[in-house]
This record gives C-alpha cells, structure tokens and sequence, in this order.
C-alpha cells in the first residue's frame, strides 16, 4: 500500500489539486483492461510533485487523464475524482465530472502543460511566437499587440535569447533547449494554477537540463504554481520535487517527501529503480535489474564489483582506428552564384585513436559535433577534411563498392530504436536483412539460423522472429537493433545515443548486455551520449566536445575526479545526483 504524505506543516493547508481512487481502462480486442489502479495524490501550491515510473507504468495517463487528453472512447475513467480548487472559485470543481466545453476553461488557461517532445507538441509551419499569442488569446480577451507584448515578456522570463527573433521563428530554426522553454512560456502564457511537465528534460544534455530545472524553480517561485513533474530520473526529481510518487504497474507503490523515499525507500521497486542507475564513484561489473529487487531470492546475488577490479580496458593496445585532423563542415546559405555564403564547422581539426577492445566514450552538449563525428567516421557524412584509417587503410579514400565491402566490420546503432526499424518488416526479416545483403550465398535457413542465434544472445525468444517492431517495447526494441548490428560480426560499433531514451531499468539491461557482448566477442565501441554518469560507467577512455573540437580526454576517473577544461568542470556539476538527507 502506498505511503501517504506527512508533513504536519500541511495539516491545515488544502491542495490545489487533489485526485482520489483514480481508474482508468482501455480497449484493447474488443475488451477494457485497466492500466490504472485506485491512485491518490495531493498537490500544494507552491510544491512540486515528482510522479516516477518507467514507461508504462501509467504516469503519463494518470496525468493526461485531468485534462481530459486520453483518446476516448478507447479510453475510459473507470472510477475516481480530480478535485481543482482554481483561483476565483468559491469551491473545488472535480475535472473529471465536467464536459468536453467545461474542460475547456480548464486547458491551458487554469492548467498548463509542457510535453516530453517540443519538436512534435510545437507546428512546423508557424512562428513559435504565434503559436503562444494563439493559446493567449482563446483564453484572454486581449490585443493583438497585447498579446504579443505579454508573449516576448514571457520570453524574457524563461530566458529565451533575442525573444523578438525567436517571436518570429519556426521551431526548426531554435535549439531543442529553445523550444522547450518556448513550450513552458505556452503554458505560463495564462498565468495557471498547476503546471504539468511530462518528461521534459529527457531529450537535452546536463547543462541545458540544469537550466531548464532552475527555470521551473524560479517561474514556481515567482507565480506560486503548483507543478507535477513526470520523469523516469530519479536524479533530476531530487532536485525538483518536494514530494515523490513511484508508479509500477499503474499503482502508486510508494510516496511521501523527496528526501524520504529517495533516501530511504521501502518497497522494492523504488530500490530497484535507485540502484540499477551507473554509480559515479565505482565502476560495478554489471549493474544491477529492477527485476532482481522485484524477486527477493535475486537480491542477495547482486554482485557490485570494487572499483579496483572495474576496469574494462583491453590488454592489448592495437590501433584500430586512426582520425587525423578530420573537419566537418555544412554550408547554410550560398549566394545567387551558389557558393557558399555562410558555413557551419562542426567537427573541427580532429585527432585521435581507437584501441581493440575498448569502450572509447564521446561526450558532450547538444550541438557540439559528436553524432557528426561518429557518422563521419564510418562515412556516412563526408569529411571536408582530414582522414580516417581503419587498420591503416584510409576509409575516404575507398571506392563505393569498396566502402560497402569494409561496411561488415564497422556498424552504428543508432539512437531512436522506434525510427531506425522499418514497420513493414518483421523483426527476423530487419535483422536477416545484411546478411542478405554482404552473404547472398547463404540459404535462407542459413540466415534464419544466424539471427535465431543472435537473438536469443540479446534476450530475445525465437517467437521475435515472425513479430513486427510495434510489438515491442522500446528497450526490446533497442536489443533488435543491436542484433542487426552485430549480425554482421563488426569489429568496430558506434553507439550513438543508444540509451538516452531508455528507462533506468532497460538503460541497465541494455548497458550490462554491450559489456557482456563485448566481452564474449572482443566488440571495440565508441560510445556516444550526453548522460556522463553512463559514459563514465562504460567507458574506458573519454573523449570531451565541445563546439567541434575535443577539448579534454582521459580515463573516467581524471575525467570526472579532476577536470581541467572549464567546460568539463560544468558538465560534471550538472550531473543530477541525489540529494542526501
């Protein structure tokens, strides 16, 4: 049963919010089956509730569920009550009781939302700063040029730079960090009660998810909101939240304090989710499952290595690939003769090596070049200048047919496993697909019997073969894209992002199964993230960049123990850690 809130300061303070015995069912073969169960919470105002749960655990449902966002009639409340007690109400009104044109008062004028992705929540052909002049102006009885000043006020507010240029851009045009705080001033544009936040730093980099979470403290300070903030982090909830709610299979498992739970948690699930994140202090062997807290007879064979015996280095020291002075540069703009007028360098002067056998980690911000290096490094954006050499053969040198024969040692797994799959093809068929390709001798048994194998070496049951990627959740997903890309037998894989989108729990699946890969057939990596607490737990050296160039390098331990670039010094303070009581 879950905890319930303590905290005498509160005995005589009434929510803002509060949801009693929430229920809520969907369609699925002709049948309701419920994915929330009985969930109860309360938010002041002022407060920050941290809701935390991997995905599917019904947090984002229970959510949408208040403002009426679910898609019915798939979708049905089974049972419960939201009681809202808005400014300049005489009483509370429950949300879920009203009508489709009574929520409507509620949307985005008393109740404001941010989405996990900008890029999908924001139009793409119109200017960010008509979109929120728009939310303004259903919602208000204002001016065009109130409106528009109220808007690039806002702007201000959240710390948007040239509020009057980016008033009159396309989302394309600003940073994702940019059009996330373009999402939070739609929300604020109404002056609401309660801001829900889903997700919304799990796409940026440390430093712009630092600034976003300071800007929800500052605007929560400033207006006196009460905010739900949904996040699989447990780090960033520590710095956020007052109160923490964990969800596990559509109930509420475990809540009180922030300081209380995330210190001391009691049920098993919560342990789970805390240990199985990469520890910054140790290098464990493998990290530990949810799962295994889950089932008590796993939890005494945990096994958390010392930091001595964590090294993954290689014994040998075999160059495998060399970069020398490689450069990357896009053009932005040409004149009417179609030169370039305006250019981009985002992999600047370049040198470095990759060892056999070893996990070399690419760290940096969003923008800094390092996706754009590791696709250059296996050519599949050209250099402007510079060389690659694998093995001593230089890769910008080769012909077409050349390239496509040297693509069976060198492979990418890319970042998003729900795009980088093609739905019309059954998972069998993805991962057969370059043997296909480089093998055509082998028989189509010969194919089935490879990728049968592989898949049961990534966890995966023969019956995957036959199923479609929709089918799958995004962390079995992530383990079909490693098998198409060791299907091959590569010696050299680019991990671009490959866990960034994953939940703690799958992340650590995910990362023990590339170790345990690695080890059993010598898999050198470049593993490319913006999360350092997971580089610092896979990698063997890293590599830190920033705008195009690498300005630091060294093992995990120099690198975070004692930074000398004043940008890695940044990025180490950013890291959320969990706040000790």
């Amino acid at each position: 049963m879950a905890d319930v809130l303590s905290d005498s300061s509160r005995s005589n303070v009434s929510p803002i919010l509060q949801v009693s015995n929430l229920s809520i069912s969907f369609s699925r073969e002709g049948c309701y089956h419920q994915v929330v169960s009985d969930v109860s919470f309360s938010l002041f105002r002022g407060k920050t509730l941290g809701i935390v749960g991997e995905s599917g655990s019904g947090k984002s449902v229970s959510v949408m569920s208040l403002m009426r966002l679910l898609p019915f009639p798939q979708a049905r409340i089974d049972s419960g009550t939201a009681l809202f007690a808005a400014t300049g109400q005489s009483e509370a009104v429950d949300l879920l009781s009203l009508s489709e044109s009574q929520i409507r008062t509620f949307r985005g004028s008393r109740i404001g939302m941010v989405f996990q992705e900008p890029m999908t929540s924001l139009n793409p052909v119109q200017h960010c700063g008509y979109q929120v002049v728009e939310v303004l102006r259903k919602h208000s009885d204002v001016t065009a040029d109130e409106a528009r000043k109220r808007v690039l006020d806002l702007f201000r507010e959240v710390q948007l730079p040239r509020p009057d240029k980016i008033f009159d851009s396309y989302p394309h045009e600003i940073s994702g960090g940019q059009k996330q705080r373009v999402m939070i001033a739609m929300a604020l544009v109404c002056n609401p009660d309660v801001l829900i936040a889903d997700e919304p730093t799990t796409a940026l980099d440390v430093l712009v998810q630092k600034s976003i979470l300071s800007l929800f403290r500052s605007i929560q300070q400033k207006h006196d909101i009460g905010i739900i903030f949904i996040t699989h982090d447990l780090g960033v909830v520590s710095q956020i939240a007052d109160d923490v709610a964990v969800m596990y299979h559509g109930r509420i498992v475990e809540q009180g304090p922030a300081s209380q739970v995330l210190n001391c948690p009691r049920h098993p699930y919560t342990q789970g989710l805390l240990a199985c994140r990469p520890p910054l202090d140790s290098k464990p062997l493998r990290l530990p499952t949810v799962q295994e807290f889950l089932n008590p007879d796993q939890v005494g064979n945990l096994h958390v290595s010392d930091p001595s015996m964590a090294s993954h280095q290689s014994e040998t020291r075999t160059v495998l690939l060399q970069v020398q002075n490689l450069s990357v540069t896009y053009t932005l703009s040409r004149n009417i003769l179609g030169a370039p007028k305006q250019q981009l360098k985002a992999v600047d002067n370049v040198t470095f090596e990759v060892f056999k056998g070893e996990t070399l980690g690419l760290v940096g911000g969003s923008g800094c070049g390092k996706t754009t290096l590791g696709r250059s490094l296996l050519q599949l954006i050209k250099s402007s200048s510079g060389s690659v050499l694998y093995k001593n053969r230089s890769l910008n040198e080769l012909s077409d047919l050349d390239l496509r024969r040297m693509r069976t040692k060198l492979q990418i797994i890319f970042q998003d496993p729900y795009s980088s799959l093609n739905p019309q093809l059954t998972v069998g068929k993805a991962i057969a697909e370059p043997l296909a390709v480089h093998y055509p001798q082998l028989s189509q048994q010969q194919r089935k019997d490879k990728v049968l194998d592989l898949l049961a070496k990534v966890g995966l049951s023969e019956d995957c073969y036959n199923r479609y990627p929709h089918e799958f959740s995004g962390g079995q997903r992530q383990r079909v894209c490693i098998a198409r890309a060791l299907i091959l037998n590569p010696e050299l894989v680019v991990c671009d992002e490959s866990v960034s989108a994953l939940d703690v729990s799958v992340q650590a699946q995910v990362l023990n199964l590339l170790n345990q890969l690695k080890s059993q057939f010598g898999y050198t990596y470049i593993f490319i993230t913006h999360d350092l607490s997971v580089v610092h737990y896979m990698a063997d050296r890293i590599l830190v960049m920033y705008q195009g160039a690498i300005v630091e390098q060294g093992s995990p331990s120099s690198i975070f123990q004692n930074p000398e670039h004043p940008y890695t010094r940044s990025l180490v303070d950013a890291i959320p850690k969990i706040k000790s009581v």
